[in-house]
């Protein structure tokens, strides 16, 4: 049996409002089906970045050195490094934490490398609308230059595991 009865006509071809409403959708359909390309190559809302292969031990070892020589503090046992402008920034996303806690100038640009050792994980960075899958075994490379100061979280956005709710970090704008 099915719900389809081949008997009889079973289609009612919309009337009065509900013609107006399906009218409107599919004008907003159409619309929407022009700007979405539109946006995707003159809305500037396409990451720039770059990504790389790389071995985890490799990307944390680099991401070691950056820490160990642009370290000026530390918060809650994670380091806080300042790189320098126009240089190279290292950020980690392991289970479950981001660090090191970066400390950029406004109006700088760095290129940002994020990577992870071990899971999958999402950047999320708050209260931007900045979203990236971050994988194992790939260096994303992010050109950024912070326009406005003040603290700004990261968290992780994709499901990493037990500790996913207290997957965070933070980058500080000055």
């Amino acid at each position: 049996m099915s719900i389809f009865s081949p008997v009889g006509n079973w289609f009612k071809a919309p009337t009065g409002t509900e013609r107006l409403w399906v009218g409107l959708a599919l004008t907003w359909c159409l619309i929407m089906s022009v700007t979405m390309p539109y946006w995707h190559f003159k809305g500037k809302q396409n990451s720039t970045g770059e990504s790389y292969k790389v071995e985890a031990s490799a990307f944390l070892d680099r991401a070691n050195q950056f820490i160990e020589s642009n370290k000026v503090g530390e918060e809650k046992g994670v380091p806080i490094v300042e790189p320098s402008p126009g240089g190279d920034a290292y950020l980690v996303g392991e289970m479950w934490r981001w660090y090191p806690i970066l400390k950029l100038k406004k109006g700088q640009t760095y290129r940002l490398h994020i990577s992870s050792p071990d899971l999958q994980h999402g950047f999320s960075l708050l209260p931007m609308n900045m979203n990236f899958h971050i994988l194992p075994g790939y260096d994303h490379v992010l050109t950024i230059t912070p326009t406005s100061t003040g603290d700004f979280e990261i968290i992780c956005n994709e499901f990493c595991g037990i500790g996913h709710h207290m997957m965070t970090g933070k980058i500080i704008v000055e």
